[in-house]
């Protein structure tokens, strides 16, 4: 079991979000912690695999949690993905800065956190698939880092209209239909689905089934870049 630790200044919040780890296969919540010294503190005792850290915090701000997280020799290894409300892009900037994992925005469903999640597991599989070696080739690295090999857009498709759905799926956390993504970027259906299943295809998109009503469950598509 992986082993997270939840800081939310929100007891709410930080009880939500602890439910949605617990209903994570293989994630068990090791503690709770409200200020950052109380995250700080329980990183040192607990050790946990993982931190979800909040941005606004009633003593210090997340920030300068994860800096003193990263050094400190007892907590430096621990990962940490931000889960806050911030959208400046300073804020952004210093967590990648620092070393977070990824960077989630409230409010998000718990898909969101829950493919987050399911990504930090996979990491950690790769991750130790790697350390049975004594050398880690290109390939290897490219799979820890997420890195994929750039490719030419398919025939008939262009940079900037691949650059408009994306923007689109980004904008929409919970998915967009084909139907749905040709209103919002001014595309006809066949050529939103035709972006979106390059999207698929090449790694950066994902599909998920909607269901509703009567009939087939429509396709739901998911930006995972």
């Amino acid at each position: 079991m992986m082993r997270v630790l939840v800081v939310d200044d929100d007891f709410m919040v930080a009880k939500v979000h602890s439910g949605y780890v617990s209903r994570s296969p293989g994630f068990t919540v090791a503690g709770v912690a409200h200020t950052g010294a109380e995250a700080l503190r329980a990183a040192r005792e607990l050790h946990p695999d993982l931190v979800l850290l909040d941005i606004y915090l009633p003593d210090v701000d997340g920030l300068s949690v994860l800096r003193q997280l990263r050094a400190d020799p007892a907590t430096q290894d621990i990962d940490v993905l931000i889960i806050t409300a911030a959208r400046d892009v300073e804020t952004v900037r210093g967590a990648l800065r620092g070393g977070a994992l990824h960077y989630l925005i409230k409010p998000f469903p718990s898909s969101a956190l829950q493919a987050q999640l399911e990504e930090f597991a996979t990491l950690r599989r790769k991750l130790h698939r790697l350390a049975q070696r004594s050398t880690a080739g290109q390939e290897d690295v490219d799979a820890v880092f997420g890195a994929r090999t750039p490719k030419a857009l398919p025939k008939g498709l262009t940079e900037q209209t691949a650059e408009l759905v994306r923007q689109a799926l980004q904008a929409h956390p919970d998915g967009l239909s084909a139907s749905e993504c040709a209103g919002v970027t001014d595309l006809s259906r066949p050529s939103a689905r035709r972006y979106l299943e390059h999207f698929v295809a090449a790694g950066r998109a994902e599909v998920r089934l909607r269901y509703g009503g009567t009939g087939r469950p429509e396709r739901q598509y998911h930006w995972r870049g």
